[in-house]
């Protein structure tokens, strides 16, 4: 016996669930059913920063006060090599356990009209309709299943370039209270280290780097070079999880059809920060409302072509210049001009938030600053 659903998404965390509120909040009555493998709460490998555009995005879709309770983090400390930028950020972030913002998010779900089944997909048949493991169907299906989807690799979509990190907690490290502090490394490059206050006596700490061809590192080597770049961040430290981050490029095309990607599942982490919960928020909703619409039109094959011309509007420009600043992070002088930058203007270091936690660009201003503090840095000394 098939079970039938107007739209069926595969992954119940902040992407899936962003989906099925996009969905139910164009169209209360659709039969909306999100799986995951896990029950809930869970725990999940992530650096758990939380941007305020995020609730932005929810409360279009109805959800309001969902981290009321939580203490924000004010302050983003950015350091290479002993110099960098400390400022109170434009708007306050906040650091919550996955295990408790999905969790909320899929009350939240819910509430709106989703159902909730435990279901791990392995098998996937697209047709008419889409059936999965030949007992789910619906005519249209959402992959938010993460970095290792199975309806990408269905797809046929490869990853692009992918980082790998480890996460951890541990007590928060005196001086790091009440901000989110992020260290790059000097040696390996593009990476870093962050100790992200959770506001409960507890940081989020991890390393991560960009993968290349060459062998994986070890857990050991990871929280080896965390320690290097924030001493005292590993003491007491546990609940180690690693996990791949695939990285978002210039060119990122959603495919057509019936069975839609989003968050993680459609290869979009920030090249520069590594943050994924606003991309996955926002094509979340994206592809949720456009889902709602083609089946509203009795077109459900067309639901594909809808999401990737409003997903691609709302993204495109920034993920070009997401693309440009991940290339020029790669660079150490580049880095370091932009740190510098960053701790002399204000403004700068806003920009540069923005860019890496929403959908910001690369604003004059960021040029402005970049191009000054490389000039200052080559001017010879007097004698």
């Amino acid at each position: 016996m098939t079970a039938t659903h107007d739209l069926v998404i595969v992954g119940a965390g902040p992407a899936g669930t962003a989906t099925a509120l996009g969905a139910l909040h164009t169209d209360p009555g659709l039969r909306v059913a999100l799986l995951d493998r896990d029950d809930f709460p869970r725990d999940k490998a992530c650096g758990d920063g939380v941007a305020p555009h995020v609730l932005d995005r929810l409360a279009e879709v109805g959800v309001t006060g969902l981290l009321d309770d939580r203490v924000p983090a004010t302050r983003l400390r950015l350091d290479r090599g002993g110099r960098g930028a400390e400022r109170t950020m434009a708007r306050p972030s906040y650091v919550v356990p996955r295990a408790v913002l999905d969790a909320r998010l899929v009350v939240a779900a819910q509430a709106a009209g989703a159902q909730l089944v435990r279901h791990r997909v392995r098998e996937v048949a697209i047709g008419d309709g889409v059936v999965l493991d030949g007992a789910i169907a619906a005519p249209v299906v959402v992959g938010a299943d993460g970095a290792r989807s199975v309806l990408r690799r269905r797809l046929g979509w490869a990853r692009g370039t992918t980082a790998l990190a480890l996460r951890g907690y541990a007590p928060i490290t005196p001086g790091r209270e009440g901000a989110q502090v992020i260290a790059f490394g000097t040696a390996r490059q593009p990476s870093y280290a962050w100790s992200f206050d959770r506001g409960d006596g507890y940081a989020n700490v991890g390393y991560g780097e960009v993968l290349g061809d060459g062998q994986l590192p070890s857990k050991a080597e990871l929280i080896g070079h965390l320690e290097s770049l924030l001493p005292g961040a590993t003491r007491d430290a546990g609940d180690w999880r690693g996990h791949h981050l695939p990285l978002s490029g210039l060119r990122w095309r959603p495919p057509a059809g019936r069975v839609l990607l989003v968050g993680d599942a459609a290869g979009l982490v920030n090249p520069m920060t590594g943050e994924g919960i606003y991309y996955a928020v926002a094509t979340g909703i994206a592809a949720g409302r456009a889902a709602a619409r083609a089946l509203a039109a009795g077109r459900p094959e067309t639901a594909g072509r809808r999401y990737a011309r409003d997903a691609r509007a709302h993204l495109f420009p920034h993920l070009r210049h997401t693309a440009a600043a991940g290339r020029l992070s790669r660079s150490a002088p580049m880095l370091d001009a932009g740190l510098r930058a960053s701790a002399a203007d204000q403004r700068v270091f806003d920009d540069l938030v923005e860019l890496g936690l929403a959908r910001g660009r690369i604003t004059p201003a960021v040029v402005r600053g970049l191009v000054t503090s490389l000039l200052e840095e080559r001017r010879p000394c007097a004698s």
